[in-house]
């Protein structure tokens, strides 16, 4: 018999009663609320094109590396997981053989909050019943395809559906912005909005960066051959994200390194790129040298600046040369702030147009760096757990160690980092009955008013990330 899939009312919540009590009462008030979605990746082509999700793996598997990553660990490959190879090598086709290997693995995924997400989804969204499991695969995808063809379930009606009322979605410095500018004229600009993301432009040892300079300066006008030009299109291009309703950019770096290059030398290192001889110190250098740039392009523009350190990206070279970034195999290492931001804090932490938004895959800065920076620095924001710690437990690490030194108003707020759009309700949903066990704790310890606690929790979830990415008042 089928092992019946049943949310308990009361998951991820305290399990002591009395604090549950207060815990249930402080979710209540959150469960509801619209959500902010300012750091994630579903693509804009997606919810411009608004066509249906093709299948239940395609929608749920392929794409999502945090269910991947668990899978391969186990030894299943990629390719017959559905995972496209760059090089147009054979990988499973067949839909339905690539859920039912999610099916057969279900156990595997116990006690992650992957389980939690997928679980949501397919209870709250699709409304399943039965576990997943090898025996109940076949039912569960026949059940998911036909919701997938109702057009209650293409992307703008989840997004309805979803309350989501603002989503950032992530691009490349590159980016033309069509699908942006369709969206806006199908009446979506206020709710679906471009972040700049210039990674693939300032690190110069990065695959293809000549070519996206190139691309850069198309896109521009302006010519990038030289460091000047450079700046000047990236200013150019940052206005365009801005009208087209752009808040934040977003910054991958391996290292929080800020200290800056003077013209001259900035422009050597640039020159060098172009010609294959820039050095690995040298890119990291001008890397750095970048993100204080970037910052004070940020004290011109508004756009709230997102950093995100402290990732070895495509840790297995092999992975990476098959398929490409984003396939699991990144690998996070030791983080460190204090010094690396001190440059970037003293030319721009007072600056009143300038907003740093910090995150980090590396625990042990939270209480050291992290919170301290926040609690002194009136631009320095902390954002949610990210990655491998958005998860039940890593949340709640994340108040306990954050917030008796930077309280919680100097943070984000929830704010999801995912390309799995339909668990997009479910990590909002997690994170919420988090704050509410941990608010629900301050209460019963008689550290908060309970009326206090609901304040907060409501501005946890909704009012402090669009404060945070100043857009505080509804469009």
């Amino acid at each position: 018999m089928a092992t019946p899939l049943v949310l308990h009312p009361d998951r991820a919540l305290p399990a002591d009663p009395a604090t549950r009590d207060v815990a249930r009462r402080l979710y209540a008030a959150t469960r509801s609320l619209p959500l902010v979605c300012m750091h994630g990746h579903v693509e804009a082509q997606v919810l411009a094109d608004d066509t249906p999700f093709p299948d239940p793996a395609r929608l749920l598997v392929v794409p999502d590396h945090y269910v991947t990553r668990m899978l391969v660990s186990q030894g299943i490959r990629l390719e017959d997981l559905g995972v496209p190879r760059r090089d147009g090598g054979a990988v499973e086709t067949d839909p339905r053989a690539i859920w039912r290997r999610l099916c057969a693995n279900w156990h595997l995924f116990r006690g992650t909050p992957s389980r939690y997400w997928l679980e949501h989804e397919l209870s709250e969204v699709f409304g399943v019943r039965t576990q997943p499991s090898a025996d109940t695969a076949d039912d569960i995808y026949d059940q998911l395809a036909i919701k997938l063809s109702d057009p209650d379930f293409r992307p703008r009606a989840l997004l309805r559906r979803f309350n989501i009322e603002l989503i950032s979605t992530t691009d490349p410095a590159t980016s033309d912005l069509r699908h942006h500018t369709r969206l806006r004229e199908d009446g979506l600009g206020e709710q679906v909005i471009p972040t700049f993301r210039p990674d693939a432009v300032v690190h110069v040892t990065h695959e293809g960066w000549a070519e996206r300079i190139e691309e850069l300066g198309g896109l521009t006008g302006v010519d990038t051959s030289d460091y000047p030009g450079f700046l000047d299109a990236l200013r150019r291009q940052r206005e365009a994200f801005v009208l087209a309703g752009a808040l934040a950019t977003d910054h991958g770096h391996l290292g929080t390194d800020t200290t800056p290059l003077d013209d001259a030398e900035a422009a050597r290192i640039y020159a060098a790129a172009f010609e294959g001889k820039v050095t690995q110190d040298e890119a990291e250098a001008f890397a750095g040298h970048m993100l204080f740039v970037m910052a004070g392009m940020s004290c011109e523009d508004g756009l709230v600046m997102q950093l995100h350190p402290g990732v070895r990206r495509d840790h297995h070279d092999g992975i990476h040369r098959a398929f490409g970034p984003d396939k699991g195999f990144d690998i996070p290492v030791a983080a460190e702030f204090t010094r690396g931001l001190r440059p970037l804090l003293n030319e721009f932490g007072h600056h009143p147009n300038f907003r740093l938004v910090l995150f980090t895959v590396d625990e042990t800065v939270y209480s050291r760096e992290l919170a301290p920076l926040a609690g002194a620095y009136p631009s320095v924001r902390l954002g949610a757990p990210w990655w491998f710690l958005d998860s039940p437990d890593g949340m709640r690490r994340f108040r306990e160690l954050a917030t008796e030194t930077a309280g919680f108003y100097n943070t984000s707020g929830f704010v999801d980092d995912t390309r799995a759009f339909a668990s997009i309700p479910a990590r909002h949903d997690l994170a919420r009955r988090i704050d509410a066990g941990y608010l629900a704790r301050l209460v019963t310890e008689h550290r908060l008013t309970e009326d206090e606690a609901v304040e907060t929790a409501v501005d946890l979830a909704y009012h402090l990330p669009r404060i945070a990415y100043r857009r505080p008042r509804n469009p």
